[in-house]
């Protein structure tokens, strides 16, 4: 007689065992589902775009139903930034639903050279004094005092009542206050998130709610240099460019290190992008770009966590890197790298997930949805180790073709 699940805990530990069998690339009972909604969360429950980042209780009842209502394995929700805590600070690094854009316009975040470059130097020789006195002033209206803060040295004073003049200024005093007022509303927001992925997954429901760093390459094109910066400091300043490289990466694998569970399940996000074609060539990638990612994960999988990739772009002619990875630890999740290839190149012990296409989930029908789910779970997933998801979040996805990949995958993915 078969045993039949009815409680949440059960139900939760029979989701998280399918995603576990998947990743070390054994045969689960069934193809397990991975979604990311995105803003699709928001037009499912018939709220808007600007309601998702500035009322958190509204955020986190549509998450809720969703979830419980759609039933993926598990789902892939890291939170959005804060609309009040951002408008506080006055961030100029970022344009969401509400501030600079359209209620229902995803956000949008602005490239900029936020490090010159002739700054490397600066960076390196005192990266704490270089980020307040250079960048948060670039990057956030309400912090443009911080511009006049002294050296380090001169902190010393403290100690002996020699205080620099501008810690009370009206414009430092009201710097404080807003980074003040700005902090309470993040951490109201975090609390609320918080509670609910505890209340989900008790539900039932697995969530990947962490991040798990990024590629110092990365770090530097998305926070410091911009797109264009960077790819002329290959070109231009390889040597400075590297020694920033070489000296972020501790750093970030120290924060790594520092990871705490918010989920139940250890799965970590990445989303490695830069490195992707068409950013470089593989001469660069090897030199500029492999190097941090793989040590960026490999601190991941060494600190307890299971890496869940996002390769964004097209990873086609890197998938040999990719193959240097521990097998049966990574969740590599395609964005425009053919699934088919993949599992050709990394072999059948690496966990694959995605291939449905966006595209088709926007302006496709139901039959060729059920027909594609065919064919990745015959294809990729006929031996295990594979995970039914897509590649961008759903934002414009149609709702019929979202179930539909759902119930075929459910119905069709059985392993015998």
């Amino acid at each position: 007689m078969l045993n039949v699940v009815t409680t949440p805990a059960e139900l939760y530990r029979e989701r998280l065992k399918r995603i576990e069998d998947a990743v070390e690339a054994k045969k689960p009972d069934k193809v397990p589902i991975l979604t990311e909604f995105g803003y699709f969360v928001a037009r499912y429950s018939g709220i808007t775009y600007q309601d998702f980042v500035y009322d958190f209780i509204k955020c986190a009842k549509a998450y809720d139903k969703i979830v419980t209502e759609l039933e993926p394995d598990v789902f892939h929700c890291l939170p959005f930034d804060s609309g009040p805590a951002l408008e506080t600070i006055g961030t100029n690094t970022v344009k969401w639903p509400g501030h600079g854009l359209g209620p229902n316009i995803g956000h949008q975040y602005v490239e900029g050279e936020y490090m010159l470059a002739d700054e490397y130097d600066s960076l390196l020789e005192d990266p704490t004094g270089f980020m307040l006195r250079t960048y948060l002033p670039r990057t956030c209206q309400t912090l443009q005092v911080c511009r006049a803060l002294p050296d380090p040295v001169d902190y010393f004073g403290f100690t002996r009542g020699f205080i620099s003049p501008v810690f009370s200024e009206a414009e430092f005093v009201a710097a404080c206050q807003a980074i003040f007022k700005a902090s309470q509303v993040s951490r109201e927001w975090n609390i609320a998130w918080q509670t609910f992925v505890k209340d989900i997954e008790e539900k039932g429901y697995p969530a990947i709610t962490m991040i798990g760093g990024q590629a110092p390459f990365d770090f530097f094109s998305d926070h410091l240099r911009g797109m264009r910066g960077i790819m002329l400091d290959m070109h231009r300043q390889p040597d400075k460019l590297l020694a920033a490289m070489d000296s972020i990466l501790p750093v970030l694998i120290r924060r790594i290190k520092k990871l705490t569970r918010m989920n139940r399940n250890g799965l970590v996000f990445m989303g490695p992008h830069r490195g992707a074609e068409g950013f470089m060539s593989l001469k660069q990638y090897e030199k500029f770009y492999w190097p941090g990612m793989k040590s960026i994960i490999l601190a991941v999988i060494e600190s307890g966590f299971t890496p869940y990739v996002l390769w964004e772009g097209d990873y086609t002619s890197r998938l040999k890197y990719l193959a240097e990875l521990p097998a049966g630890k990574i969740i590599h999740r395609m964005d425009k790298t053919d699934l088919f290839q993949a599992r050709e190149v990394l072999g059948a012990n690496h966990c694959l997930a995605g291939g449905m296409s966006p595209s088709l989930l926007k302006t496709g029908s139901v039959p060729k949805v059920k027909d594609e789910c065919k064919r990745l779970i015959e294809g990729v997933g006929r031996d295990g180790g594979y995970i039914m998801s897509h590649s961008v979040p759903l934002d414009d996805a149609k709702l019929d073709n979202i179930r539909a990949m759902i119930e075929t995958t459910r119905e069709y993915g059985i392993y015998h």
